[in-house]
């Protein structure tokens, strides 16, 4: 066991990553490069114009500037590695660098979960109890939201991080994706995992099934409420809406939920690599948009900042 342990500790890994040494791989690289600066320039330009403007100062916001933050950070734990990794030809990463990999996605994976089921909450009562909307979605209750999202993610990933890393690598230790991450790691374990597993599956059901179905029926309680308003251009722009939310949560909760909710036995690498840039790189790219650069009041603050902007530079 001694001999596992120390095999375990000292030892790097191999990331296999997605790119090869083909010219189809440049193209793809390329593609996951520009994807990285549009996620990490959007998502800096929602923070920016959510502080700037105060009338961006409401729970919706403030949510989504934590949203923002989250798919800043998540995409950074993953891409640049995968870009060094590209260039320099080494795949390699330390156990250290690995543990940190799996802790810092699976607080950003598990607290995004319940950021998003925490927005549509917010958009639930914004249109369905419109009178209630400054009692139930106070400051406090906004800064509850975020904060909660943010440690329930944490105390979950420092578990999941800990059970994972202690489990004996004894054979190869290649890792078949473009990052650490739990199912690609139990693989590479030389001792049953169906324990282990059965937690995952528990913690699956908490961070995505639980949420997911609290976004779909909030959502569909929204569309209700709308369908009985006489105006039919306010039923068009909450359908609208709606239905661009659904897409985005389905992007991602879907294959989140496919990947970390089936057993050790039916995972296949390129199937999970494949899922995973979902979830980890377009998924982040596509939020600032869906959830913010469609609004108005959105367009109107980023109006603002590039008018002053442009008079700045004038002066």
């Amino acid at each position: 066991m001694m001999g596992h342990e120390n095999h375990t500790f000292s030892s790097d890994f191999i990331l296999l990553g997605l790119f090869s040494s083909s010219q189809t791989s440049l193209i793809f690289f390329s593609f996951i490069f520009i994807i990285f600066v549009m996620t990490v320039t959007e998502n800096t330009v929602m923070i920016l114009l959510i502080r700037r403007e105060s009338r961006l100062h409401t729970p919706m916001y403030f949510l989504l500037s934590h949203l923002s933050f989250m798919d800043i950070l998540h995409t950074s734990n993953i891409v640049p590695k995968m870009i060094s990794d590209f260039l320099s030809g080494s795949r390699s990463i330390s156990f250290a660098s690995c543990g940190f990999q799996i802790f810092l996605s699976l607080t950003l994976l598990g607290g995004e979960c319940l950021l998003l089921a925490a927005m549509s909450y917010d958009r639930y009562v914004a249109i369905c109890h419109p009178l209630r909307y400054p009692i139930l979605m106070n400051d406090y209750v906004s800064i509850l939201m975020a904060g909660g999202s943010w440690l329930i993610g944490m105390v979950n990933s420092i578990v999941h991080t800990a059970y994972t890393l202690h489990f004996p690598f004894c054979g190869s230790r290649a890792i078949d994706h473009f990052f650490c991450e739990i199912p690609a790691m139990l693989m590479l374990s030389c001792v049953d995992t169906t324990h282990y597993e059965r937690g995952v599956y528990v913690s699956g059901i908490v961070f995505l099934l639980i949420p997911f179905s609290l976004i779909f029926a909030s959502y569909v309680q929204i569309l209700l409420t709308v369908l009985h308003m006489k105006s039919s251009e306010a039923w068009k722009k909450s359908f609208s809406t709606c239905f661009f939310h659904m897409i985005v949560v389905i992007m991602y909760y879907g294959p989140f939920i496919f990947t970390y909710m089936r057993p050790k036995k039916y995972h296949t690498p390129g199937q999970d690599k494949l899922l995973a840039i979902f979830y980890t790189i377009l998924t982040p790219s596509f939020n600032p948009i869906i959830y913010s650069i469609r609004n108005k009041d959105v367009l109107e603050a980023m109006k603002n900042m590039l008018r002053s902007y442009f008079l700045h530079k004038k002066l």
